[in-house]
């Protein structure tokens, strides 16, 4: 499997590395493109994930500037494109068609060829226009889900909590992320 993953400007540094680390664990050969507004994010963040951790788990690392990169054609067969987290700007320009970095141009190139993209929106509260454009992006045949962890596997750290949503968008690609525990699944909640 060939997946391309997007890194935005919203807060929430630590799904992305945990995706990172449950895609490499699973050998997906993955993508990986960070905009500069992420780059300020992890610098502002300063304890969290930066941006050696993420390129260190990446197959390929591309420059967000570089619109002539392998993953914004659409003959670049991939198997899809994570979006996590995905910034209110990064998800209006998805929304819309506006192509202008290598993030957007490989999501518009997803939706194009019809393959799964998925949009992890870490932002509250939600503002009309960015519902407006929530809608607009599922219209288009984006996935849009919210870095929102359940609690009935009764996790104990944060670590659990990025795991659940880690399993979670990952199902989306028909992938599982070991150490899972899905509601009922052994018969209990």
């Amino acid at each position: 499997m060939k997946l391309v993953v997007g890194v935005s400007g919203g807060s929430g540094m630590p799904y992305a590395l945990a995706a990172l680390r449950a895609l490499h664990h699973l050998e997906v050969e993955t993508h990986l493109v960070v905009s500069s507004g992420a780059k300020r994010v992890m610098t502002a963040e300063g304890a969290g994930p930066q941006l050696p951790d993420l390129t260190a788990l990446a197959a390929h690392v591309h420059d967000d500037r570089d619109l002539a990169a392998s993953v914004a054609s659409g003959s670049f067969r991939t198997d899809g494109m994570l979006l996590l987290p995905c910034s209110a700007g990064t998800l209006a320009k998805v929304a819309h068609g506006f192509a202008d970095t290598l993030v957007t141009r490989a999501a518009h190139v997803t939706l194009k060829e019809r393959r799964p993209l998925v949009l992890v929106v870490r932002e509250d509260p939600l503002p009309r226009p960015m519902l407006v454009n929530l809608l607009a992006a599922f219209d288009a045949g984006a996935t849009v889900m919210s870095a929102s962890p359940g609690f009935y596997h009764a996790p104990d750290t944060v670590d659990d909590l990025l795991h659940f949503v880690t399993a979670r968008v990952l199902d989306q690609f028909g992938l599982d992320v070991p150490g899972f525990r899905r509601w009922r699944e052994d018969g209990h909640a």
